[in-house]
């Protein structure tokens, strides 16, 4: 697992890490506790279709009838308690530091169209047309991107089990965030021969995260700026 290490940035407020936690869990559980069809249902009618939006005929009538959104509701909702947690596990290691450089709302943004971008590559690369496309993972990997832009020198804190004993060392992160997109790469190329996962999404995920860290980088070098006092 990973381990965030500390920095030298002032702290500051972070609520929409904690925030974006909230929604998730609560969500999750708000739905574990209706009856079976009515789950059922709201995935259906929250969660984003594949082949949804296969031609510009779909794309007008999503607008129109506004199921367009269900690519940003589709964030919000998991399968079950594994697919929740290793999103949120996640998303408050690599969040907090992320939203602590680019600021709440900035990143609430990258969340939200890194979510709906990913889920879009989902829905357009499925290999079957009738694949529901949920949770968070695309928008968590467009965090992870961003965080590789923003920290390309950084350092993470890796806990290795060898043996009996758990080892604690210090890694690039530029390392231990290459190999991880690399996985999700190679596991899109093979596809859904490896599990019933939208690996295309979390490379798009990523992706759109380092490009938004980038586009955006001179407004967080001035909040930096601001915060550090120069």
């Amino acid at each position: 697992m990973f381990v965030p290490l500390p920095t030298r940035i002032r702290p500051t407020l972070r609520w929409a890490t904690p925030l974006l936690l909230l929604a998730c869990s609560a969500l999750f559980v708000w739905a574990s506790t209706r009856p079976g069809p009515a789950q059922q249902a709201l995935l259906l009618d929250w969660g984003a279709l594949a082949a949804g939006l296969d031609s510009p005929q779909a794309w007008n009538g999503a607008i129109r009838d506004g199921s367009l959104l269900r690519l940003f509701t589709a964030v919000f909702l998991h399968a079950d308690w594994a697919h929740l947690l290793g999103n949120l596990v996640f998303l408050l290691i690599f969040g907090l530091p992320a939203e602590r450089a680019m600021g709440p709302w900035r990143f609430l943004l990258l969340f939200l169209l890194g979510g709906a971008a990913s889920n879009l590559a989902a829905v357009l690369f499925a290999g079957t047309p009738d694949r529901l496309i949920i949770g968070a993972s695309g928008a968590v990997s467009a965090v992870i991107g961003a965080y590789l832009a923003l920290f390309p020198h950084a350092r993470l804190g890796v806990v290795l089990p060898l043996g009996l004993f758990l080892e604690f060392v210090r890694a690039p992160a530029s390392l231990l965030i290459g190999i991880w997109a690399l996985l999700q790469i190679g596991f899109a190329y093979i596809g859904p021969a490896f599990g019933e996962v939208a690996w295309s999404a979390h490379v798009a995920g990523f992706c759109f995260g380092m490009l938004f860290a980038l586009v955006a980088r001179a407004g967080i070098a001035r909040r930096l700026r601001r915060r550090s006092g120069y």
